[in-house]
């Protein structure tokens, strides 16, 4: 018997087709943490409906079909990645999946959604950048902070030269656990941090230095990363599983003004301080050091959720054609930087050139 669900999804997708709209037909492989926001935020758009969900473990499913009574749950995922009634998979799984899953999808004509990082490896990476280009396939990496109105309004920033010529990036992101198993920390946060770097700053890194160390379970649990740009340009990140405390604070520093970025904060979540230093005189002993002190401002961000905006571009770019600026690409720079970011902590921060 259906359910008042059942007929309401059933409605909404028949009018989308009357009114010859095209509905992009999703299926999710990982309903355990990300999943479900995943296909929440997807079955909830106005252009696409999620038409399958898969995953082994038989509780994620038995949540799946108490949310979605109308979308097919299965514990095998072939049959959805060759199936002819989907267009698109969205890959929320271990990074040692991605690659095989997201090869799949792609020779069977679909377009592909693929949780952070990418792949795990840039060979890997830059295969299927290839098959996907060679097949006219979208895909999109989910550096979902790309679409918080904090990182849009960042962006603005530097574009416009509020904050003129980049000194540093310095983020530290910290916390207690999760632990993961299959990747070191780096691979787990740092992904987070590279993404929005790439996004924001024009130039790409040169070299990379990673130190860091092991506690529990024989993983790196607490590392360090250093990047260094052209021009004097600096980005650290500090991600730690170990930390007593929640720590998501952003620091950007240019030649005018600088910036501090709290994603914890629920209001400011951004600060712009009017605050520099200015050298002048000739010579290294004739250099004066004058500092500037204005004022701070807290700049208005877009309170939206990130993934509702991101699922809503991925299913834009699909229908009209469009290349997404977080495509394969942008998550090939992100593994690049990582597998040298392990080069470097396994040689106890030995210098990486890129």
């Amino acid at each position: 018997m259906a359910t008042s669900l059942d007929v309401d999804s059933a409605t909404k997708l028949r009018k989308l087709q009357e009114s010859n709209e095209t509905v992009i037909r999703m299926g999710v492989i990982g309903y355990g943490y990300w999943g479900p926001n995943i296909v929440r935020n997807f079955h909830g758009q106005e252009r696409s409906r999620v038409v399958a969900i898969c995953d082994k473990s038989p509780k994620s499913l038995q949540r799946a079909r108490q949310s979605y009574p109308e979308i097919r749950a299965i514990d095998e995922c072939n049959d959805m990645l060759t199936a002819t009634d989907i267009d698109a998979i969205a890959i929320v799984t271990p990074v040692w999946t991605h690659y095989e899953l997201a090869k799949i999808a792609l020779e069977n004509g679909k377009h592909v959604f693929v949780e952070k990082p990418f792949t795990c490896t840039t060979a890997q990476a830059e295969e299927l950048i290839e098959l996907a280009e060679r097949k006219n396939l979208k895909i999109m990496v989910d550096h979902t902070f790309l679409f918080t109105g904090a990182v849009k309004r960042i962006k603005e920033f530097i574009d416009n030269g509020t904050l003129g010529d980049l000194y540093y990036y310095d983020s530290t992101r910290v916390n207690l656990g999760l632990f993961q198993h299959d990747v070191n920390v780096l691979w787990d946060l740092a992904p987070h941090d590279l993404s929005i770097m790439d996004y924001l700053i024009k130039d790409k890194p040169e070299a990379i230095v990673a130190t860091g160390e092991r506690h529990l379970n024989g993983v790196a649990d607490i590392a360090f990363l250093t990047l260094y740009y052209p021009n004097n340009m600096i980005g650290h990140i500090n991600v730690n599983w170990l930390s007593p405390v929640k720590v998501r604070t952003t620091l950007i520093g240019g030649e005018k003004k600088m910036l501090v970025w709290n994603d914890l904060e629920a209001d400011e979540k951004l600060k712009i301080y009017d605050k520099g230093v200015q050298m002048s005189g000739d010579g290294v002993y004739q250099l004066l050091v004058s500092y500037r002190s204005g004022d701070m401002w807290a700049p208005r961000v877009e309170q939206v959720e990130a993934l509702k905006l991101e699922a809503a571009y991925f299913v834009d770019c699909i229908v009209n054609n469009k290349k997404p600026f977080n495509d394969g690409v942008a998550g090939l720079h992100v593994v690049r930087v990582l597998e040298a970011a392990d080069q470097s902590l396994q040689q106890r921060g030995k210098v990486i050139r890129l």
